[in-house]
């Protein structure tokens, strides 16, 4: 994260049954665990369902099918004590293996190497404690009729 900067992100979600997969983080100065679909930075010239795609196979080697678009989220936060902003794509989206849904947590890598973990939530596990990010994204969700592309 740059400081002063708005950083354009793309996610996706992506369904099984009542539960989505997300990455765990950790705020350390909130002494927080908080929850994320996986995608990642938009790179220029690149579209926010090419990101998906891409990111995904970076982060869990996982091919990912059709998405669409769900909608755009702006995300005004603090990191670790630090200043973010961040303009987020929103897409609905499926695999294109059936296994990756059976699998109950994926050790998956950032882009410097990093090692994170991928996992199976419900959407009544979130909470203020336990947030999913970014903003708005909860109320998205639970509103959304839409299921995974097939």
């Amino acid at each position: 994260m740059k400081p002063g900067k708005v950083r354009p992100l793309a996610i996706c979600v992506f369904r099984h049954g009542d539960r989505i997969l997300v990455s765990e983080g950790v705020d350390d100065v909130k002494e927080q665990t908080y929850y994320r679909p996986l995608g990642g930075r938009i790179e220029f010239g690149e579209t926010g369902a090419e990101t998906v795609r891409r990111e995904l196979m970076e982060e869990i080697s996982a091919e990912v099918g059709e998405v669409r678009y769900m909608q755009t989220l702006e995300n005004i936060f603090t990191y670790n004590g630090l200043p973010g902003h961040e303009i987020v794509l929103v897409y609905d989206g499926a695999f294109t293996d059936p296994a990756v849904y059976d699998t109950p947590e994926i050790t998956a890598v950032e882009h410097n190497g990093t090692p994170f973990r991928a996992i199976w939530k419900r959407l009544d596990e979130f909470s203020e404690k336990t947030p999913l990010y970014p903003d708005g994204l909860m109320e998205l969700l639970t509103i959304s009729t839409g299921s995974n592309v097939e």
